[in-house]
């Protein structure tokens, strides 16, 4: 790790500096003797992983001066040293971002077991790089929310932690597709204390589905949408990428500064499409404004949801028409996807059998490259045939 220190007593300085590089010679310890008011320049210039603040007194000012650095190096860790040590002390420091605070008489064991606990962290993180799949409606109505959680749900079901990400800032609702539990945050909520974002932080706002499947759900309120900037996304992909193996982004219809950012980070793109004429106008327009953002054809997956195989405009014309195949399609099953939405249930879950689920489960082997998740078993369908259908407050 790349750590950098600073101390206003010299001997203090040089004692730690010696004791990091004997923990591990592998360190890069670097080092500053003076207050953090006169060296914060100096330490985000530096830009280490870890921050090491020795000083006997951390006023709020200094406070101030560490959530500020913190907002701007997000992947640092900050440590402080000092004799502040009452809880009050500690709730500010941790709101500035600190992550340990240590005694200021510490003989090295305490120190020694905070840069412990953070390679321990970095190590179970440093094998995961998610892939990022945006999901964009040709058109109002394509079920577009709906195909987004269900197969984020499905990805999850092989043993694979994924994050759905609910980008339809003024009316996005993924969350109800598959679950009745009420978010206690949002993404306006994350974006307003994006000084905070860590692991621990995002799963906090999460509605958590299964424990391999967690929501950030949209605003609740349309107004509090311009909270989110395209910043904002970045940061969370880049976080989520190293936490998820598949984050799922539900963006809604038409293209905006948020979508857009969303889009470039997007390893795959699937517009959502229906086999009608004004889906095929709308698809048109949307993969010609991909194409004005320089996204390769590659990247583009095109879903057919609804699809029967006597509709009157035939797969074949509609890949005549966009110029490309087709890469999946849903099938058309109204009562499961009815009942799948209105009680707040995955679909693979409620009716496994239904061709529905059967296209979904393919789809997401598509999607990750592997194979189908696991069907329920016969005796988990049989119940859940005989299962009543409760609307949400009521019993159909």
């Amino acid at each position: 790790m790349k750590i950098f220190i600073i101390s206003s007593n010299e001997q203090q300085l040089a004692g730690m500096a010696a004791l990091l590089r004997e923990r591990h010679a592998g360190d890069d310890i670097d080092s500053a003797i003076g207050s953090l008011e006169r060296l914060a320049g100096t330490a985000e210039m530096a830009a280490p992983d870890v921050l090491l603040l020795a000083q006997p007194v951390i006023d709020d000012a200094d406070l101030a001066r560490i959530e500020r650095l913190a907002s701007r190096q997000q992947g640092m860790a900050i440590i402080l040293q000092c004799e502040h040590q009452g809880s009050d002390f500690l709730l500010k420091a941790m709101r500035a971002g600190v992550g340990e605070v240590l005694p200021q008489a510490d003989s090295g064991a305490a120190l020694n077991a905070a840069l412990q606990r953070l390679e321990d962290k970095s190590a179970r993180h440093v094998q995961r790089h998610g892939k990022v799949i945006a999901f964009a409606s040709c058109k109002g109505g394509s079920g577009a929310t709906f195909i987004a959680a269900n197969l984020a749900y499905a990805l999850s079901l092989d043993n694979q932690r994924v994050a759905l990400f609910d980008l339809n800032l003024q009316f996005g609702d993924a969350a109800l597709f598959v679950s009745d539990q009420k978010p206690t945050a949002t993404l306006s909520h994350v974006a307003q204390q994006i000084h905070r974002l860590d692991a621990s932080f995002l799963a906090a706002s999460m509605v958590q589905v299964t424990p391999n499947f967690s929501i950030l759900a949209a605003p609740e309120d349309p107004a509090h949408s311009s909270d989110v900037k395209p910043e904002h996304i970045d940061q969370l992909l880049h976080l989520a990428r190293s936490e998820y193996d598949f984050i799922v982004l539900d963006l809604g219809r038409g293209l905006d500064a948020i979508s857009v950012r969303a889009l470039d980070h997007a390893d795959m793109i699937c517009p959502v499409m229906q086999a009608t004429l004004p889906y095929i106008r709308d698809g048109k327009r949307l993969l010609q404004a991909f194409q004005s953002l320089e996204y390769p054809v590659s990247k583009i997956h095109l879903i057919l949801n609804r699809y029967a195989g006597d509709d009157e405009i035939r797969l074949r014309d509609l890949e005549a028409a966009y110029g490309q195949r087709i890469f999946h399609t849903i099938a058309n099953h109204y009562a499961a996807a009815a009942a799948s939405v209105n009680q707040g249930v995955p679909v693979l879950k409620l009716a496994p059998g239904s061709p529905l689920s059967k296209s979904l489960q393919e789809c997401a082997s598509k999607l990750s490259g592997g194979r189908a998740p696991v069907p329920a078993g016969l005796f988990s369908r049989l119940f859940q045939r005989s299962r009543p259908i409760h609307l949400r407050g009521e019993t159909a």
